[in-house]
């Protein structure tokens, strides 16, 4: 992009000259016109000879040129311009002090500016005279004043600016302002400013520059604002440079003389516009920091036009630049950053460097830490940067508040202020005052924004203003008076409650009908009302407070409810030194069953290569080879061995409660790693799986069909007939501190258990029974012909009659096809690796270099391969699929059930495709129904019977309709998610079901079977959740309206995530060649060599993806990140090597192990030790907190981030020393466990939730519970 040319005028600067220069000027030409007035008037040529005396005492004092003066003095007073013109004249710089400040702020201000003598109402006082000053006139290089600005760390910037900058200002307003009428002797200019404030420096020229009369004001006058009006018109002031605060004070009346009104300094609204505009009148809008001498950019305003800051003053540049400092496309927002010849500097020389630096090419220039959009007619002010501000997790833009409170009829002046209640929780707060103090203020007009913008309302007889004449938020009144409990009946729970409420919310409660969420609760507010209700009622959860919002309702809630279920506290024993010893020998061990696998391959290729005449090939017998390969590289040897193995570990494994770490413990661990290393878990749904479970040791009956993997501890029974959906949990195992639960699980005839369900140790579920998708059932009996649904699963009713009641024909040929077909598809990967290797072979051969250079090659070429094999096999397995019954042993059935399993296995080996802009094409291409704008995770679904509207988003791991099971049926159904609804992270859409548009689904929640639009739902099974509206200081262009060169940037960035199957392909490369070179020492030390190579390039994948994300993101802090940005494109892209690199070679293998922990911290996650972890996902790393002997169950998200509305917030999650976070369970963001606290499996804590120590809850979102 380049910056416009009508926003580079550096070239059009006024010719040098110096202030004094300009006055002189004036004073020639105008001798006898009015100068200066404060009561008696004085002449330029009277001006002229006090400032010529005042600079005769100056030099006669040891004080001239390149000295500094300190200026205090009354204002409104002659002396005090009298002392700035002979500063100047004298060849010095002015540093000016409001005579009202603080004596420590005067002291303060002229310490830091070494200044060389101070004039104030005592007289001069010179602190270093110069035995000989010079007399001669400034430079235009020389410094004409210094003024200085609040600074962010509480000491404040002097900014110096030179006489170049100055006189170039006043020269450039002189082609700006009234140009039919120039400003000239018949004008006389209001003074009403401080002269500690930069405008200041605008009245004064404005007067001095044009042969104009400068009329101060009285402060008294000033401060009041009112009485300023008629002081006006009786001084006959015909121009006037003001702020806006100053401005909404006036009555119309007191303009009528005025023809030119400049305002800047703050944003001015278009009410204000309106009242004071007027066809005998210019009103322009200034903008500009003290850093770029007073003015930067102007536009004229009119009535019902949008207000802009305009173009630059001639001789200034402004650019508007993105987060890497790239010019913005038209219509686009961004930092505005200025240069030209306006450009002063700091008086502190680092701080200067820092600020002032080389910009677009330009020598210098200055970032002003204002947002502003570019348009072709101008600029227009957004907002500080520092004024984005963060309530209830949510980024919100107070200017973008103050322009609708602005905008309020009646409204004079107003000030929005982020203020905090005595509970530490901000609010958002509008001071007004009313130009009729006997008409109320109607605020309805701040119902058009979204909610979480709307701030509490407070009028006040006038706003505080400063010296500058800015509204002075320090003085704005807080708490408020009005923020109190006013209800006289309550009872003292209610009370107690409206108290909270009160420290919480900031506003007054005075009745038992009072709503938690209409008076702006938050959900992080709900979380901090809840913490504080658990000191009384520690059973207290977030969904009571969701549940029954209106004051009354939720005190007999915690009067009814029962005494906390607090464990005494626990010393929980951490995991041995020994069994993390044995845990680390069985990783290897299993890197070397896993190593068999690779060698085998490998002989193939090497007996295919010698047949092609390949002469580094070291052929074997085919017969051994193929025997071999079909033993320890195909499920039908590997299963085998896999369960037989399991099963023998495990033996004598009963039902009981076991250490943590204990030899049982690890019995069930090694038994599970060596299962995994097999590679039987490539099986889930086939035939294969049912034979599996019975070799593990489980009971099987008649006709079941089983899509998920079966426990290894074989503590299973399948009745006849029963149907299990896939990503079931059956493993009857979850650890809770030091504590492992083993139990045995029986699923009764004609039962059925929906998807991503977990059935925890001792669950018996009668026959007929039905359990719902995403239920926990927690160990409980389930009579038969019940249905249970959520977390923890309770009954809610009977099984709907969803399937035909007579049982399909099973037909045998689908037995075979179902077999036949899991061995081809777990090959397909293995046939796009075995092409990309001899693309890198060839390649190698044709050019005689190193293959290590092909590689990358290969790898895209394998990639490209298995994605087209996957496309060509959805398309047309999925080619006029149809919804409705169908038998799981039928065409139909078999056919969706190819489709997950292959779009299950996508996910894995084409990760870099998912979460990016390519994703919504892959589904199209897929056959989906993909609207406009969408944002696509690691999704599954079936495409042709899939449907995401404009603007969608679906998180990680969602799953999109899919198939229900029942009795040898399978229904399939239509998925429709709406325009602009997001599904969260683990969330569930179901067959049949759709979500209307603008809804959202929370995190590891379901779609309801019928919801309106605009509905939010959480939990399982879904409920509906109060929400407050969501917003975003973000630029649309960063959320859902991205331009072509954001959409070009992101494609580059992810374009490099290619580089982490690269890397992949690399560490593979490495070990294949390393277990060539093992072979020529024979099979078997080839196969123990490459176990060990495994292991080293586990390693290496961890160092590597530590060492990227280090480089990329480096250390993840609390913040927003809008979609489109280079954080969150950049975090996908580490993420991309956690999933490809990290996961498949290191962490996937030593899971549960102190490997796991160590890999952890070496990307950032902070573990205690003896923490025993099963999980991986912890997405932002520094954000994690993992106390001394805590435990993280499998299939768990540790989740330091939410989207809200395309804006990424990230915060902290901490789990105590000793707590648990069970299987299947989510964390979300600022989140907290206590010290020895369980939260049970499948469970959810909310945002903000800060969970008590010694204490136990499980459910989605958590309740207390008995654990």
């Amino acid at each position: 992009m380049v910056v416009p040319e009508q926003f580079l005028r550096s070239g059009e600067a006024p010719r040098p000259r110096t202030l004094v220069d300009i006055f002189r000027a004036s004073v020639a030409a105008f001798p006898e016109a009015a100068a200066l007035d404060c009561g008696d008037v004085l002449t330029y040529a009277d001006l002229a000879e006090l400032v010529d005396e005042r600079v005769a005492q100056l030099h006669a004092a040891g004080v001239g040129a390149d000295c500094r003066v300190g200026v205090r003095l009354p204002s409104g007073q002659p002396d005090l311009y009298v002392t700035i013109l002979a500063v100047l004249c004298a060849g010095a710089a002015y540093v000016p002090v409001d005579a009202d400040d603080p004596d420590e702020r005067a002291e303060l201000v002229f310490g830091e500016a070494n200044v060389d003598a101070v004039w104030s109402a005592a007289g001069l006082r010179v602190i270093n005279a110069q035995a000989q000053p010079l007399t001669t006139a400034p430079r235009v290089e020389d410094t004409a004043w210094i003024i200085f600005t609040s600074g962010s760390t509480g000491k404040p910037k002097g900014v110096a600016v030179s006489h170049r900058s100055a006189a170039a200002f006043v020269d450039a307003e002189r082609e700006l302002f009234v140009r039919d009428q120039p400003i000239g002797p018949n004008d006389r200019v209001l003074a009403g400013l401080s002269v500690a404030f930069d405008a200041s420096c605008e009245e004064m020229w404005l007067a001095w520059g044009h042969g104009a009369c400068l009329v101060p004001a009285p402060r008294s006058l000033v401060r009041t604002g009112l009485d300023l009006g008629p002081w006006l018109i009786s001084r006959d002031i015909s121009i006037v440079s003001t702020v806006p605060t100053l401005a909404g004070m006036w009555p119309a009346e007191a303009l009528d003389n005025v023809r030119l009104l400049i305002l800047g300094g703050e944003a001015c609204s278009a009410e204000l516009v309106a009242r004071v505009a007027s066809s005998r009148r210019e009103v322009w809008n200034t903008y500009g920091p003290t850093e770029a001498t007073v003015v930067t950019c102007a536009a004229r305003l009119h009535p019902d036009r949008p207000i802009a800051i305009g173009l630059p003053l001639a001789g200034w540049d402004t650019a508007v630049v993105d987060a890497n400092g790239q010019p913005v496309a038209l219509g686009e927002v961004g930092e505005l950053v200025i240069g030209g010849v306006g450009l002063a500097r700091y008086v502190d020389p680092v701080k200067d460097r820092e600020k002032f630096s080389a910009e677009l090419g330009w020598e210098r220039a200055y970032r002003s830490g204002d947002h502003v959009r570019l348009c072709e007619d101008g600029l227009y002010f957004v907002g500080r940067i520092d004024d984005q501000v963060k309530i209830g997790g949510r980024r919100i833009e107070l200017g973008e508040v103050e322009a609708y409170v602005a905008a309020l009829p009646n409204v004079a002046q107003h000030a929005v202020v982020v203020r905090e209640t005595a509970a530490g929780e901000k609010v958002l707060v509008a001071y007004v005052s009313p130009q009729d103090p006997d008409v109320d203020i109607d605020a309805s007009g701040l119902d058009e924004i979204p909610k979480a913008m709307v701030p509490r309302l407070v009028v006040l007889p006038e706003i505080p203003t400063t010296t500058s004449g800015k509204a002075d938020k320090k003085a704005l009144p807080w708490p408020l008076e009005s923020a109190q409990v006013t209800g006289a009946d309550f009872t003292p729970t209610q009370q107690w409650l409206a108290q909270l409420w009160v420290d919480v919310l900031g506003v007054p409660v005075g009745d038992v009908d009072a709503d938690f969420f209409a008076l702006g609760g938050t959900s992080l507010a709900a979380a901090g009302v809840v913490s504080r209700i658990r000191q009384k009622a520690p059973t207290m959860s977030v969904r009571d407070l969701y549940d029954h919002p209106r004051l009354g309702a939720l005190a007999e809630v915690v009067e009814q409810l029962p005494g906390a279920q607090v464990s005494k506290p626990r010393e929980l024993r951490q995991v041995p030194w020994a069994t993390r010893v044995v845990q680390a020998i069985i990783i290897w061990l299993c890197a070397t069953i896993r190593a068999a696998s690779w060698v085998a391959w490998l002989l193939v290729i090497n007996n295919v290569a010698a047949g092609l005449g390949a002469s580094w090939a070291r052929p074997l017998p085919w017969l051994a080879v193929v025997l071999f390969t079909l033993v320890v590289a195909t499920p039908v040897g590997r299963l085998p061995l896999g369960a037989w193995s399991a099963r023998i570990i495990t033996a004598g494994v009963s039902p009981g409660d076991y250490p943590r770490g204990g030899v049982t413990h690890v019995r069930l661990w090694a038994a599970q790693r060596l299962f995994d290393a097999f590679g039987a878990g490539d099986i889930a749904g086939a035939t294969w799986v049912n034979y599996c479970a019975r070799v593990l040791g489980a009971q099987v009956g008649r006709a079941v069909d089983l899509h998920t993997m079966p426990p290894v501890t074989g503590l299973l029974r399948l009745g006849d007939h029963c149907a299990v959906e896939p990503e079931v949990d059956l493993s009857g195992v979850w650890v809770d501190g030091d504590v492992v639960h083993v139990g045995a699980v029986e699923i009764g005839e004609d039962a059925r258990v929906g998807a991503r369900s977990t059935l925890l140790p001792g669950t018996v579920i009668g026959a007929g029974a039905h359990i719902e998708a995403g239920s926990t059932v927690t160990g409980a009996v389930v009579k038969p012909g019940a249905r249970w649904s959520g977390s923890p699963a309770a009954k809610v009713g009977r099984p709907k009659h969803r399937f035909p009641d007579e049982y399909p024909p099973r037909r045998s040929r689908w037995v075979p096809m179902y077999g036949v077909s899991s061995l081809v598809l777990a090959l397909l990967p293995l046939l796009a690796i075995a092409a990309g290797m001899v693309v890198v072979w060839r390649m190698q051969e044709r050019t005689h270099t190193a293959l290590w250079w092909w590689v990358p090659l290969g790898v895209v070429a394998a990639m490209g391969l298995y994605a087209l094999l996957v496309l060509l096999l959805v398309r047309l397995l999925g080619w006029r699929l149809a919804p409705g019954i169908t038998a799981v042993r039928s065409a139909r059935g078999w056919r969706v059930w190819c489709i997950e399993r292959l779009l299950d296995d996508a996910r894995t080996y084409l990760f870099p495709l998912y979460a990016s802009l390519v994703t919504p094409w892959w589904f199209r291409a897929l056959g989906a129904k993909v609207g406009k704008d969408v944002e696509i995770s690691t999704a599954v679904m079936v495409p042709s019977l899939s449907e995401i509207r404009d603007r969608a988003f679906l998180a990680d791991d969602t799953l999109i309709g899919g198939y229900e099971l029942g009795g040898g049926w399978m229904r399939l159904g239509r998925t429709i998610i709406g325009k602009r609804s997001f599904v969260g992270n683990s969330g569930m859409a179901l067959q049949g079901r759709k979500l209307a548009k603008n809804s959202l689904v929370a995190v590891l929640s379901q779609v309801p079977k019928k919801a309106r639009s605009g509905s939010n739902w959480w939990g399982s099974p879904p409920e509906r959740m109060r929400r407050v509206a969501v917003t975003s200081c973000a630029a649309d262009t960063s959320t859902f309206h991205p331009t072509v060169g954001k959409k070009f940037l992101r494609a580059a960035v992810e374009i490099l995530r290619l580089t982490a199957p690269i890397t992949s392909g690399f560490l593979l490369a490495a070990v294949l060649v390393s277990a060539q070179w093992l072979l020529a020492f024979g099979v078997v030390t080839a196969v123990v060599g490459t176990g060990i190579a495994l292991c080293a390039a586990g390693v290496l994948a961890i160092v590597l993806t530590a060492a990227v994300k280090w480089c990329t993101v480096g250390r993840h802090r609390p913040g927003n990140h809008p979609l489109w940005s280079w954080f969150v494109w950049l975090n996908e892209l580490q993420d991309t090597f956690v999933e490809v690199v990290a996961a498949p070679w290191f962490f996937q293998h030593c899971t549960g192990s102190g490997l796991m922990n160590a890999g952890l911290r070496l990307l950032g996650v902070h573990i205690g030790p003896g923490a025993w972890i099963e999980s991986y996902w912890f997405p932002e790393t520094d954000l994690c907190h993992v106390g001394k002997g805590a435990t993280v169950g499998p299939g768990t998200v540790v989740q330091t981030h939410l989207f809200h509305d395309r804006v990424m917030s990230l915060d902290h999650v901490r789990i105590g020393a000793g707590a648990t976070l069970a299987t299947h369970s989510v964390m979300l963001p600022a989140s907290r466990i206590g010290e020895a606290t369980t939260v049970g499996p499948g469970s959810l804590i909310m945002r903000g939730d800060d969970v008590p120590a010694h204490s136990h809850w499980q459910g989605n979102p958590i309740a207390t519970a008995t654990i």
